[in-house]
């Protein structure tokens, strides 16, 4: 006897950009364009964390980087500008550095990232264990400061099942309440 063949299409890139076109998150022009830069591979099958980044190949989502960088203070500095790009520029956030704590790392070195959220001084403390890895827990709270109190989106964390020997970048969409279920009923994605 034969298997029976899968109903449910398979997740690949084109599908993630279909699913976040009809749910309001890119447009028509951002959807064709990612496709179109994604050619040779938008119709792959992806992995659940593969889903996961492809909300940030859309411009829908960023990624808080799980291995090392280059420094704290520009990794910061990056993702802040990233979040706010997906964001549409609702707030200007300036001037953020990484004010560095006087312990060393052996026990996690508290520190402080903080920036201008138009014109507004924001603090968020981080503990580092070492000078290039990101604090995810600071990063994404960072992140969340980075759309307007009137937009209806909130910053989320995308969760789904992980090795646990593999190192992963920590996901963030951009999302409604609305467009969040959309994303756990046709990706299969958690959404927090």
């Amino acid at each position: 006897m034969s298997p029976t063949p899968s109903l449910t299409p398979p997740l690949t890139l084109a599908r993630v950009g279909t699913v976040l076109h009809a749910s309001g998150m890119v447009t028509e022009a951002e959807l064709r364009g990612t496709l179109a830069a994604a050619a040779g591979y938008a119709d792959e099958p992806l992995n659940p964390y593969g889903t996961a980044r492809a909300l940030e190949e859309f411009g829908a989502a960023v990624s808080v980087h799980g291995d090392d960088i280059d420094s704290l203070g520009e990794g910061y500095a990056e993702l802040l500008a990233r979040a706010a790009r997906v964001a549409g520029g609702s707030v200007a956030i300036t001037g953020v550095r990484l004010v560095r704590g006087e312990a060393g790392f052996a026990d996690g070195r508290a520190d402080v990232v903080e920036f201008d959220r138009d014109g507004v001084r924001v603090s968020v403390p981080a503990e580092h264990f070492a000078d290039d890895y990101l604090d995810h827990i600071a990063a994404c709270e960072a992140v969340a400061r980075t759309v307007h109190r009137d937009d209806p989106r909130t910053w989320r964390s995308v969760d789904f099942p992980r090795d646990p020997h593999a190192t992963y970048d920590s996901i963030m969409v951009l999302a409604t309440p609305d467009q969040a279920e959309s994303l756990r009923a046709r990706l299969g994605l958690r959404i927090g």
